[in-house]
């Protein structure tokens, strides 16, 4: 069993940034693709990056490209995703995820990934 706990949401104003840690408990982190997904208010849950497990592969969503950065640290079994230049839209609860390793879809769908954390609300104020 997996556990994942995020930390690091809080509220910032635009062009802030803010640095979410995910601490993930269980022996498979350092082996997983690890995912960041955020969901807002009315809407749909939505990717916004992932990271393969050695931390030399990483995938992000057009609307955070080059704002956005995801890393890992294998030895705390800890993911991060940097968030800079932070704009009202960003505002959503932030996710991160442990991808199910027999499951080849991308990464950036939801169905395949295996475990989730609780979530950590992030507020843009303009």
């Amino acid at each position: 069993q997996v556990q994942l706990v995020e930390s690091g949401g809080g509220l910032v104003q635009a062009g802030g940034s803010l640095r979410l840690s995910c601490a993930a408990s269980g022996r498979t982190f350092s082996s997983s693709t690890m995912g960041w997904f955020r969901q807002a208010p009315g809407k749909e849950r939505e990717f916004v990056a992932a990271i393969n497990w050695s931390g030399d592969n990483t995938a992000y969503a057009d609307s955070v490209k080059g704002r956005f950065t995801t890393s890992r640290d294998n030895a705390k079994n800890t993911v991060y995703l940097q968030m800079n230049s932070l704009k009202p839209e960003d505002t959503a609860v932030y996710y991160c995820a442990l991808k199910d390793p027999v499951n080849v879809i991308s990464w950036s769908l939801s169905r395949g990934y295996k475990y989730w954390g609780q979530g950590t609300q992030v507020t843009v104020s303009s």
